[in-house]
């Protein structure tokens, strides 16, 4: 009985000391000696106790807060992703550097309000026009860096794919290690360090995607995300990721291999980091698609009904249509804007004598009869004297004038030379390929500040520079200032909301964790309290085992 004792009293010495030696390795749990009487016998009246015996070493883990634990880091690391991310956007936008598209618009309006009563002044002229090309820019590179986000999130849920396998394998790897070393179930000890690993496995894993187990009799796991397994006796599916193209960007959907289910959006890190990519990001690419293109067609509106100080002998459309032949109005032309019932007027001027014809063209798009088509409109232009028109196979529209003439526009209320680019200052559709007009930027002669009223005439600067206090049908009824400051606020209330989220998430999963380490983690003073208890029983075993000694000693001599 005292030779057993001391025998389980080193073991609980080795396994204290086990606990102190991991008291700062990261996920370890706990390791307890688990004692019980050995079985007693009869001898005579008597029942004599047999000492002590070893049931087994096993972990101190409560498997109901792994769940909650688990549970918590799939939330708080979602919510912590798209925090991340927000404030990375808020960070992109510059509105408290000066670099902002508010500054940039109100610079740019600030140039044409330096023109309005000098019209004709070149430097002035140029100061507008580098301005513009200057905004323009501001737009673009802000779309460039929003794309740059978002193409690293891409990889980020590459990355995240891979550990995520990663950690699977690990698993299935260390199943039948474990099953082995505690003899599938038939012994009570835990293979302490192995289960360990599992542990802090499972733990990284329930951060990527949401999963919970279910331990089976041999000690093995099986792992499940939602209503589908990642780990299941002794088989298992990884994830696997598809590509596609989104506003410019590669992005990826996140499936499983076997079962082919969208994990996405689950829950975990890649829940956080695609929402963050597609919904965020993306989201506030639609909302900068939005406010280029509006700046685009709206400020062209006004730009294509004023006259430059020079007129043009020759101009081709920025933009193209990809079917001349389909109503200025339908998408099916492939312009970037539409055209709307109304018309415009071109002037045709005689350089000699400076006799000008104006013409009014219909552009027919009530949705009666037969619709004006880029065919059609170049066919009204080409029935003006001195003036001749067509279309390129590219779709482009192409005017010219005779010998010793020009021609110049005014009062569009069509939109329609703003769709096909005719007398416009930006071009492009969107944030993606916003731009100057080069032939208004080579020439700063067709810059629209006036409205035919001579060379001082700076009525047309006037409606360009308070372009953006103009409410846009297609905004709601808005200004694009108003717009974009909408824009801005959302995310900064969005932002401020998902900061809190993710605050109260990180305390939730913070205290779970601390109720973990109170129950499974090693505090020193009390493992040293139990290296000098087993010490101390230790040496009264021995002392027993002499005592005993020097009882028989006595006996055999007497």
């Amino acid at each position: 009985m005292a030779k057993q004792s001391m025998e389980v009293f080193s073991t609980g010495i080795q396994v204290a000391g086990q606990n102190i030696a991991n008291a700062g390795t990261p996920g370890y749990i706990r390791e307890n000696l688990v004692l019980n009487p050995s079985d007693p016998y009869r001898q005579g009246a008597l029942i004599n106790g047999t000492g002590v015996e070893i049931s087994g070493i096993q972990q101190q883990i409560d498997l109901f807060l792994e769940t909650r634990i688990h549970s918590a880091n799939t939330e708080y690391s979602s919510i912590n992703e798209r925090d991340t991310i927000y404030k990375q956007l808020e960070s992109e936008l510059r509105e408290l550097s000066g670099g902002d598209l508010s500054t940039g618009l109100n610079d740019f309006l600030a140039k044409l309000n330096n023109a309005v009563n000098q019209p004709g002044s070149i430097p002035d002229r140029e100061f507008v026009l580098s301005e513009a090309q200057k905004f323009a820019s501001e737009i673009s590179s802000l779309r460039l860096r929003i794309n740059d986000l978002r193409e690293t999130q891409s990889v980020n849920v590459e990355n995240l794919v891979k550990e995520a396998n990663e950690l699977i394998d690990k698993i299935v790897d260390l199943n039948p290690k474990i099953s082995k070393l505690e003899a599938s179930g038939l012994l009570q000890s835990d293979a302490g360090a192995l289960r360990t690993e599992r542990y802090n496995a499972l733990n990284r894993l329930s951060e990527l995607i949401p999963v919970r187990f279910r331990e089976r009799a041999d000690g093995a796991i099986d792992v499940f995300t939602g209503s589908d397994y990642l780990v299941l006796a002794g088989s298992s599916q990884k994830l696997t990721v598809e590509t596609d193209t989104d506003k410019g960007v590669v992005v990826q959907e996140v499936f499983l291999s076997r079962t082919h289910s969208n994990i996405s959006r689950t829950g975990g890190e890649l829940k956080g980091i695609i929402e963050g990519r597609d919904d965020i990001l993306g989201g506030f690419v639609d909302q900068l698609d939005t406010y280029a293109s509006n700046l685009i067609f709206e400020f062209n509106k006004i730009h294509s009904s004023g006259e430059g100080t020079a007129g043009f002998e020759q101009l081709t459309s920025a933009s193209a249509a990809l079917d001349p032949s389909a109503n200025l109005s339908s998408a099916l032309s492939g312009l970037p804007f539409q055209a709307s019932h109304g018309s415009f007027q071109i002037k045709v001027t005689n350089k000699t004598t400076g006799i000008t014809n104006t013409t009014t063209i219909n552009v027919d798009l009530d949705g009666i009869g037969a619709d004006t088509t880029l065919n059609s409109l170049a066919s009204a232009l080409n029935g003006v004297a001195n003036l001749n028109s067509s279309v390129s196979t590219d779709g482009r529209l192409n005017l010219s004038a005779d010998s010793d003439y020009e021609f110049r526009f005014s009062n569009d209320t069509s939109g329609a030379l703003a769709a096909i680019g005719i007398n416009t200052l930006f071009t492009g559709s969107d944030s993606s390929d916003i731009g100057i007009n080069s032939v208004v930027r080579d020439n700063q002669q067709f810059l629209a500040l006036g409205q035919g009223g001579g060379p001082s005439d700076g009525s047309n600067a006037v409606a360009l520079a308070a372009f953006s206090q103009l409410p846009i049908e297609s905004l709601g009824g808005i200004t694009l200032d108003e717009y974009y400051d909408k824009v801005v606020s959302s995310i900064a209330q969005s932002s401020a909301s998902e900061g809190a989220l993710a605050e109260g998430a990180q305390t939730f999963r913070d205290s779970l964790k601390n109720q973990r380490e109170q129950y499974s983690g090693v505090s020193i003073d009390e493992e040293t309290i139990n290296v000098m208890k087993f010490q101390r029983a230790f040496q009264s075993a021995a002392r027993l085992v002499s005592t005993i000694d020097e009882l028989f000693t006595i006996l055999l001599q007497i």
